[in-house]
């Protein structure tokens, strides 16, 4: 692509891409646990002090960190997910009814915004048949093999971290970073893409990009990130 041709999407910082977000927004964010979090842009949001915002994303962060911010000043009034352990903010808000929690099954959600971001209204698949998961859900017979409908999930906003960038918006992410990133920047309406470091177009081998740019309307670049690390603790073994 001629370089004049392209559209301006790089941003001097989170705040700036982050300023048209709104009280009610739907927002959908890429990361797995802890790893992979746009981290400078979950600060911004908790600076802007936005309510009521629907978050979409594998976790809603833990201990204080990463979405758990947000939660902590009671920001979020809705969490699309598939884990809630090892978070006593949303567990404590989910219990005192300040929060709702719809619990998906995690290739269920992955699938959801992939078919959202395909603009697939929605599918059918077994997994969560006769459990909590299918309440109020139409449950149909394929082929012998009882489904349950799930729809396609998309939001206003898709917040994203990548190892590397390009001003169009090309992207290749961190290794296991690459977990629910893609997806989510392929269903925001606006992606925005926090990255690490930023090259010149056509400085990524195109075997390399792992989302086309494309899919990101915002990029902002933030070289230093907390990158909090979850550890597996266990009791001592007996004797």
């Amino acid at each position: 692509m001629n370089q004049r041709a392209m559209p301006e999407k790089l941003f001097p910082d989170a705040d700036t891409a982050l300023e048209d977000v709104p009280d009610g927004a739907s927002i959908m964010v890429g990361g797995f646990g802890l790893c992979g979090n746009p981290e400078a842009c979950i600060r911004a949001l908790a600076r802007r002090s936005v309510k009521n915002l629907t978050i979409i994303s594998n976790n809603a962060g833990n201990q204080g960190k990463g979405l758990a911010i947000l939660l902590e000043r009671r920001q979020i009034a809705r969490v699309i997910c598939s884990f809630v352990g090892g978070n006593p903010d949303l567990e404590a808000q989910l219990l005192a009814g300040q929060v709702t929690v719809d619990l998906n099954p995690q290739g269920t959600l992955a699938e959801r915004m992939r078919a959202g971001a395909a603009g697939i209204p929605a599918f059918y698949t077994p997994t969560g048949v006769g459990t909590v998961v299918a309440d109020g859900k139409e449950v149909r017979n394929i082929d012998g093999v009882p489904c349950v409908l799930e729809h396609g999930l998309r939001a206003d906003f898709a917040l994203v971290r990548a190892a590397v960038g390009d001003a169009f918006g090309n992207l290749r992410f961190y290794r296991t970073a690459r977990n629910f990133n893609p997806l989510v920047a392929m269903a925001g309406r606006v992606t925005i893409a926090e990255v690490d470091r930023i090259v010149e177009v056509g400085a990524i081998d195109p075997d390399d990009v792992h989302l086309p740019g494309i899919f990101v309307h915002r990029i902002i670049v933030v070289p230093e990130h907390e990158n909090a690390i979850e550890f597996r603790t266990t009791r001592p073994r007996a004797g």
